[in-house]
């Protein structure tokens, strides 16, 4: 831990650019139709809007954590923020869907560079015993982030245009820029020799891996093209992964992902942890926002703001669950919030039926505030509890890039779902699951296959449910953190090539 005299305000000042970013991964959801009118492009174009940002988002993380470690997590945050910023008014302007495509490539890239440096920079400047109130920050703004990407977009939308959920970045982006500027401590950098072949082992098996999950329901999971097809893809891509896991582990200079990380066993589960959450996340918005449109009729906004109850008691509770967590057991916390979320979303399996009062949404939504506000700052704490500060941006880095793949895992298992699940309880319409498709119908749904319909949607919402189960699980072998000198935790693990750092007192 580094002496940082004034740790909060650079919190704050780094939860800004956080908030925006991980609020593009959802804001454009709500948009597409009105992306499809404006650029006159077709659904399969307008998907790549949100998948190139996916894309470009997740397969640099490892490399731009290690490189905030190389050259300083101030620096880089500073260099993405300013690449998010100019690609965000890329996209506004952008006059036709493939430069609109291009500009979110950018974007994803820019956001990737900023947020490995985010965890880096709190794991460095804030002393163990107060880092949880410190996640517990960071871990309000991802999952307030999530939610209010949809609300926000909702209303940009309807009321300025699909240009200005861009266009909105740019503010927010300077403020972000001047606040970083100002209270974000340049902390040391730490000598690294970059390994190349990891950087191209890492990059390439990661892309074809997460390209194939993210296009596989795009082509049938079939052929993509010529012999290549998506399971091809993703088969290479976990073969190339096991490549680069081999050289690291055989590297003799400095590799890329330093194993020695995944021995302490809290950050090795955490990471399990944060994959079903990410997939969890991801997942059960897009049968839950379906239901809500096409059998329920609300509007884009109004859907989104059944989830207002969640935003409001996870933004208020996650910073008072952040305190606790550094005096008592974080597992304990953890698995009761990855419970409460699946229970929230079995009781929403089971209310979805065309007749049910929509008001009775709003408990299940406030369920998973309570589930939000238990999951985010445990488990990001327990991570990086123990990372020596050299490590950290590699660390964050592992974190990010687990959380970003349980999310494209997500999206393209709850999208196979939605379509099974539609073939078998809408048979009788015409052209079995593509007849039933929301598309198909303009989003009016012919009210003699409501029933169906949210009978489909309720099953396919058990599978982010089932998911999250999993992770309650994996949370109950967390270790209990060990108080050393004063400190929360006990020293961190030795990493390959350095000695093991010992907890400082607090001033």
């Amino acid at each position: 831990m580094e002496n940082v005299a004034r740790p909060w305000p650079a919190l704050w000042s780094l939860v800004i650019g956080f908030f925006m970013i991980l609020i593009d991964t959802t804001i454009v959801s709500v948009a597409n139709p009105r992306i499809m009118e404006g650029l006159n492009t077709d659904i399969n174009s307008v998907i790549w809007v949100t998948s190139a940002y996916l894309l470009a988002y997740a397969v640099p993380l490892l490399i731009t954590g290690r490189l905030g470690d190389r050259f300083g997590p101030k620096r880089l945050y500073l260099a993405g923020l300013v690449v998010f910023t100019l690609a965000s008014l890329w996209c506004g302007l952008s006059g036709d869907v493939q430069t609109l495509i291009m500009a979110r490539v950018l974007q994803g890239l820019g956001a990737a560079i900023m947020t490995p440096q985010t965890m880096a920079v709190i794991t460095r400047i804030f002393p163990p015993d107060r880092r949880g109130a410190a996640m517990g920050i960071w871990g309000a703004t991802a999952g307030v982030a999530t939610l209010v990407g949809p609300i926000l977009g909702g209303v940009l939308v309807d009321g300025l245009g699909w240009e200005w959920i861009f266009f909105i970045n740019i503010p927010v982006g300077v403020v972000g820029f001047i606040l970083a500027w100002r209270f974000v401590p340049s902390l040391s950098t730490h000598p690294h020799k970059f390994d190349i072949p990891g950087v191209l082992l890492s990059a390439v098996g990661l892309f074809l891996l997460v390209f194939g999950i993210q296009e596989g329901e795009t082509y049938n999971w079939g052929t993509i093209s010529g012999p290549i097809t998506v399971w091809g893809l993703i088969i290479a891509g976990l073969a190339v992964l096991v490549v680069f896991v081999l050289w690291q582990r055989f590297n003799k200079g400095e590799p890329l992902l330093p194993l020695a990380l995944f021995r302490d066993r809290n950050f090795s589960l955490a990471n399990i942890g944060i994959t079903t959450v990410g997939f969890t996340v991801t997942a059960f918005s897009l049968p839950l926002i379906f239901y809500y449109q096409v059998v329920r009729g609300l509007t884009p906004t109004q859907s989104a703001l059944m989830m207002v109850p969640m935003a409001v008691i996870s933004g208020g509770l996650a910073p008072v669950v952040g305190k606790i967590i550094d005096r008592v057991n974080p597992k304990y916390i953890t698995a009761t919030g990855l419970v409460l979320m699946a229970v929230a979303l079995f009781w929403n399996s089971a209310l979805m039926h065309p007749d049910t009062p929509i008001w009775l949404f709003l408990l299940p939504s406030a369920v998973l505030g309570f589930a939000n506000a238990g999951i985010w700052a445990p488990l990001s704490t327990t991570a990086t509890r123990n990372l020596p500060p050299r490590q950290a941006g590699a660390g964050s880095g592992v974190y990010n890039t687990t959380r970003q793949i349980g999310a494209v895992l997500g999206s393209a298992a709850i999208a196979v779902l939605i379509q099974s699940r539609l073939a078998a309880e809408l048979p009788a319409a015409p052209g079995g699951a593509e007849g039933a498709s929301p598309m198909s119908f303009g989003g009016a749904l012919p009210e003699a296959l409501h029933e169906g319909f949210s009978t489909a949607m309720g099953q396919s919402i058990m599978l982010p449910a089932a998911v999250i189960l999993l992770g309650a699980a994996v949370a109950l072998f967390f270790a209990k953190p060990k108080a050393v000198d004063g400190w929360g935790a006990g020293p961190a693990p030795a990493v390959a090539g350095e000695a093991p750092e010992g907890a400082s007192r607090p001033a």
